[in-house]
């Protein structure tokens, strides 16, 4: 703040819905605005009307005159309605814009934050042990699932080997 009187203030940023607020204002003034042209343009066609009456053409012509000024008026005004609804618009969608890029901000920095505790090297790393353990987990199951005792004495081959000889000879003699 030292340099201020040097560089100027710092301008302070608009709060975009005092903005909106502000410009929905103007468009409320601007219809009252038009709505009082347009009974004024109303009460000159009904003076220009009476003068008319009244063989009066100098001020019913006046009075058209008038008229068309405030018609012109209440269009000047139709433009300005339509420019400020476009800055509402154009307002409303930076904000949206605005919220958009600070929420993929918020998720990038996030993920970041995540990924900085989770290098390459320590999911590789991980992964190995994973693999180790279930390597182990796969001797310890087999090592559990051999034989022991007496089933350990049998031989497959010749258990396998019975079997087939008593399929044959049961096919043979058909015996059910």
């Amino acid at each position: 703040m030292m340099f201020s009187w040097l560089f100027g203030r710092r301008k302070e940023q608009p709060n975009t819905l005092a903005t909106l607020e502000e410009l929905n204002e103007k468009i409320k003034m601007l219809e009252k605005r038009e709505q009082f042209l347009l009974k004024k343009m109303v009460a000159e066609v009904e003076k220009a009307k009476e003068f008319t009456r009244a063989n009066n053409k100098r001020a019913a012509i006046q009075c058209l005159r008038r008229k068309k000024l405030h018609e012109q008026e209440v269009e000047r005004l139709g433009n300005y309605q339509l420019r400020i609804h476009d800055q509402i618009i154009l307002l409303e969608s930076a904000k949206s814009t605005t919220e958009t890029v600070d929420a993929l901000r918020t998720g990038a920095a996030a993920m970041k934050a995540m990924l900085k505790d989770n290098n390459i090297d320590d999911v590789d790393k991980t992964m190995d042990e994973i693999n180790e353990q279930t390597q182990e987990m796969k001797q310890i199951q087999e090592a559990l699932s051999a034989p022991i005792g007496a089933a350990a004495d049998f031989d497959e081959v010749l258990i396998l080997r019975t079997i087939s000889i008593f399929f044959l000879i049961a096919v043979f003699l058909h015996v059910d």
